[in-house]
C-alpha cells in the first residue's frame, strides 16, 4: 500500500461525481463506500485518514505523485475548519497545484462543480457521520 492508499486498485478506475456523503461514507458511480476517499484523475480510492491530524505528506503522496495532471486539490476536513500546514501548502505550490481545505460537504460540492467543468481536480475527503 503505497502513498496513503488502502489498496493497489481504485474503487472506481475513473473520476466520478460524489452523489452523496454522510453516515460515515460516500456514494459515487453507483456504489457506496464507508470511510474517507481520495478522488484522483485515475480513479476513486479508499483513503485511511479519519481525522485532520492524520493528513501528512505520506497520506497526500498519491496527490503529489499526480502533480502533472492536477491543477486544484481540495481537502475535505470533516466539519470543523482546519488550515493546511505551511509545509504541505508549500509542497502543493511547488508542484503548481492550488490546494484548499474546507468542510467535507463544501469540498464535495466544489469537487463536483470543478469535475463537471472538466477541470483537473482532485480531492481528499474525510468521511463525516
Amino acid at each position: 500500500m503505497a502513498g496513503g492508499l488502502t489498496s493497489d486498485s481504485p474503487h472506481l478506475p475513473t473520476p466520478a461525481q460524489i452523489e452523496a456523503y454522510g453516515n460515515g461514507g460516500f456514494r459515487f458511480g453507483g456504489m457506496s463506500h464507508r470511510g474517507s476517499l481520495l478522488c484522483l484523475p485515475d480513479g476513486i480510492w479508499a483513503w485511511p485518514v479519519t481525522q485532520v491530524g492524520e493528513i501528512t505528506s505520506t497520506a497526500l503522496l498519491p496527490a503529489f505523485e499526480r502533480g502533472d495532471v492536477l491543477d486544484v486539490f481540495l481537502i475535505g476536513v470533516g466539519r470543523d475548519p482546519w488550515p493546511l500546514p505551511e509545509r504541505l501548502r508549500t509542497r502543493f505550490r511547488d508542484l503548481g497545484i492550488s490546494a484548499d481545505t474546507m468542510a467535507t460537504g463544501a469540498a464535495v460540492r466544489t469537487y463536483n462543480i470543478l469535475l463537471a467543468e472538466n477541470r483537473r481536480v482532485g480531492a481528499a475527503l474525510i468521511a463525516v457521520e
